[in-house]
């Protein structure tokens, strides 16, 4: 298989990184994607850095043994925490994309920034060190979030205390008077029905659609789109869930199950 007809990875700890994939549908269109959630394992936003190193790794080691010429992280806490370690171990076999580092030069031209994020993102604050890197005068606050992820995965959305927490913690953040909040987790921007009821829908920024501009720029740039229009879907346990938590979002047919830990011999086991 020649270097440009091969496959594009994204992963992330669920369907949160359908909102991802739905932009580079958008924008690249004509490539083969294999997408990665790692069911078991999430909400990876209450996870230590080194649970979420190794977990990561091993979805890499994954990608590799599927023989994907890039990875995107969809996933703002594998960018904030283990995306440094990624690089060293993989910088030679494959070009990966993060969330955050990409994206912050776009976000750091307002004047005051809020960010919706995970609570080890948030700890991390690695939205604010890579907003600062490029407008030390950005104000930016962040916000935890915990129990969003699991509203998008349990498809509470009309719940009304999902609309209830949704509600306050947005409260939390228009009360600085920010300019735009920034939807630091692939799985908020699938809470616009409600973020949207509280918020005029242009005060909060979707990353994703930073970051996939900047894969469209660099691949066509780099080489030429020649890959088979295709989608794969792969998760670490629960695939009936994924797909049916997945319905609101995307259309996924079938996803397979495979068990993180046995790509290292190029192998793996489907279910």
């Amino acid at each position: 298989m020649r270097y440009c007809d091969s496959p594009i990875g994204i992963f992330d700890s669920g369907v949160g990184g359908l909102s991802v994939l739905s932009e580079l549908d958008i924008v690249l269109p004509d490539e083969h994607y294999i997408y990665f959630g790692d069911t078991k394992n999430l909400p990876y936003g209450t996870k230590t850095k080194d649970e979420i190193i190794a977990f990561t790794k091993d979805i890499m080691n994954f990608f590799v043994s599927r023989g994907v010429k890039n990875v995107v992280v969809a996933c703002n806490t594998s960018s904030a925490l283990s995306y440094e370690e990624l690089v060293k171990e993989y910088k030679n076999s494959l070009t990966i994309y993060p969330l955050i580092q990409t994206v912050a030069k776009d976000i750091a031209k307002y004047s005051k920034i809020g960010v919706m994020a995970t609570k080890s993102t948030v700890k991390s604050l690695t939205y604010t060190k890579e907003i600062l890197k490029n407008n030390k005068t950005v104000n930016v606050f962040e916000a935890e979030c915990s129990g969003f992820v699991e509203i998008v995965e349990q498809g509470l959305l009309k719940e009304p205390s999902a609309a209830e927490l949704v509600k306050s913690k947005l409260e939390t953040l228009l009360s600085q008077d920010v300019e735009k909040i920034v939807l630091g987790c692939t799985h908020y921007p699938h809470l616009m029905p409600v973020l949207e009821k509280y918020a005029p829908k242009d005060t909060f920024i979707d990353p994703a659609r930073y970051l996939c501009r900047f894969i469209k720029s660099e691949l066509e740039k780099n080489t030429p789109v020649n890959a088979p229009a295709k989608k794969e879907f792969f998760v670490s346990g629960h695939p009936k869930q994924f797909v049916e938590s997945a319905k609101p979002f995307y259309n996924v047919k079938k996803a397979q199950s495979v068990e993180l830990g046995t790509f290292r011999d190029n192998g793996y086991t489907a279910v």
